[in-house]
Order: structure tokens, then sequence, then C-alpha cells
């Protein structure tokens, strides 16, 4: 009877042992987060001044004040809370400039986002002036729908919103007003 008690209390203690181990379940990314708030970034950084290299040239210079990576979110990002000048360069290293604000970055559109007195100057020195400006890294396509103002040459073109590409091949200022010369 002995025996039987005993084996039927280790057949118990089994079973919990058996079940609480298949009822965990793999928290590890839950155990990363403990002590990170998901209201704060997982990491800062203070005066950058990031050069982009492809084959040995440098395509783009990053310089920011500050720089908070918000990569724990389920939407990850990073923030430029006092704005960026960002210099970029083509396959003829002609340099075209962008300074804003304030900007953000959003890691799984590549879409950028460009807040407060944005000004953009390509090596042709046509420039975009507008309050935000959107930038599709992987379409390599540039928009708003804000006001902007263009200037190409002696032209001065306001409107609200904008499209083109990154090479502004293709600008196309919407809702038009401004002073345009004509050729006649």
């Amino acid at each position: 009877m002995h025996f039987l008690k005993k084996h039927t209390i280790l057949n118990i203690v089994t079973v919990i042992t058996v079940t609480m181990f298949f009822s965990c379940k793999d928290n590890f990314k839950e155990v990363q987060k403990i002590g990170i708030s998901e209201n704060e970034p997982i990491g800062v950084a203070d005066t950058i001044n990031l050069k982009y290299t492809d084959s040995g040239r440098v395509k783009a210079i990053l310089i920011s004040s500050k720089m908070l990576d918000y990569g724990n979110r389920d939407f990850p990002f990073t923030e430029f809370p006092e704005g960026i000048y960002l210099e970029v360069f083509d396959e003829d290293n002609n340099k075209s400039v962008v300074v804003a604000d304030y900007a953000i970055s959003y890691s799984q559109t590549d879409i950028l986002d460009l807040q407060g007195n944005v000004k953009l100057s390509t090596s042709k020195k046509d420039t975009l002036f507008a309050e935000q400006l959107y930038y599709d890294q992987r379409q390599e396509w540039l928009f708003t729908n804000k006001p902007v103002t263009f200037k190409i040459g002696f032209d001065k073109i306001n409107g609200t919103g904008f499209n083109s590409n990154s090479k502004f091949t293709n600008a196309e200022v919407l809702e038009v007003n401004g002073i345009i010369t004509v050729d006649e």
C-alpha cells in the first residue's frame, strides 16, 4: 500500500510538472523589454555625423544634433527632434542638400517625413520650400499635400502639393499660382 501511495504521488507531481512545462510560452521578447518603457527610445545619439557609402563612394552625409531610436515599437521609427542637415550625392558626385527642423524615418515603410522649414536644394540650384515633405526611399519619390514654393531658375511657383522623383526630372506643383516665365 505504501508503494502504491508513493507511486500515485509521483505520477501527480510528474503530471503537474509536465503541464507547467508545456503551459509556459516563449517570452524572451517580453523579458528583453523589462525595464524599458515602450514610450521611451531604446537608443539616443547626440551630435551625429553619419556617412553612407556604397562601393567606397560617399552617397549621403546626415548631420543631426539628436537622434532617438524607437526600434522597440510595433511600428519602429527613428526620430530627429532637433532637425537634420542631409547632403546627398548622385552618380556624378553632384550634391543636393535637405534641411528640416524635424524628421522621422519609418523603418518598415522606408518613408522619411520632413517637417518645419523644409528646404531641398539641388545641384542645379532648383529649390523646394515646404512645411512638410515626404520621401519614399523605395520609390525614390518626393510628395506633399501642403503648401510649397518651387524655384527653378527665375521662376517661382507656389502651390498646394508637390510630386516628383528624387532627381526632379518630372517635378509637378499642384494647385499652382505664382510667376512663371514662358518662351514666346
